[in-house]
């Protein structure tokens, strides 16, 4: 959903997201018993170094995919690159956003990441699903945003200010347009009492 937008925040928000797929999508597969993961097993001492730091979890993807003949869609200092870009997004809260071009490299790998580790052929289809049943979501409104931002403010996100109707509507949308709902009713029943 924040891919699809071309706002900075949503920028911001989507270049975490992948990021954060990739790792959690390699961390879930290697801890995995071998049944759920078509059988394939891998020394213990192996896992836990693969699962030690992102760089390793890496690693471990460009050793899998050499052993099943797959070709990665990026270099490894690229999706490195990405990461660092993602940690200056999420931890350094200064005023820089991801561009196009790493964003669409952070969403290629993820999206490899997953139909490789979790044979999924059809990634794009698979995505492309899921996405049309996302179309029913609450739209924004003025009026919606006004009522969540006067009642709760800018919130701390990552070091930044951010309003809270942009993070509650990135989070949960459905939950945002329940909140505005609610504060909005609430001032109309002080108004006429």
């Amino acid at each position: 959903m924040h891919y699809r937008q071309d706002e900075d925040f949503d920028r911001r928000i989507a270049m975490i997201g992948f990021d954060n797929a990739i790792e959690f999508a390699i961390a879930t597969y290697l801890t995995l018993k071998p049944i759920h993961r078509g059988g394939k097993s891998y020394e213990g001492n192996k896992v836990t170094t693969w699962l030690a730091r992102y760089e390793t979890r890496i690693d471990f993807f460009f050793e899998e995919c050499q052993n099943r003949s797959v070709v990665v869609v990026a270099q490894k200092e690229e999706v490195i690159w990405v990461h660092n870009l993602r940690n200056e997004q999420y931890h350094g809260g200064g005023p820089s956003y991801p561009g196009k071009k790493d964003l669409d490299a952070a969403r290629a790998f993820a999206l490899q990441v997953f139909s490789v580790l979790f044979n999924e052929p059809d990634i794009e289809g698979l995505l492309t699903s899921h996405q049309s049943g996302t179309s029913a979501l609450p739209p924004r409104t003025d009026d919606d945003d006004r009522a969540i931002d006067d009642s709760h403010g800018l919130v701390d996100l990552c070091g930044r200010k951010e309003y809270s109707s942009d993070v509650l509507y990135a989070y949960d949308p459905v939950r945002y347009r329940s909140v505005a709902l609610s504060l909005r009713t609430a001032s109309t029943q002080e108004e006429t009492t």
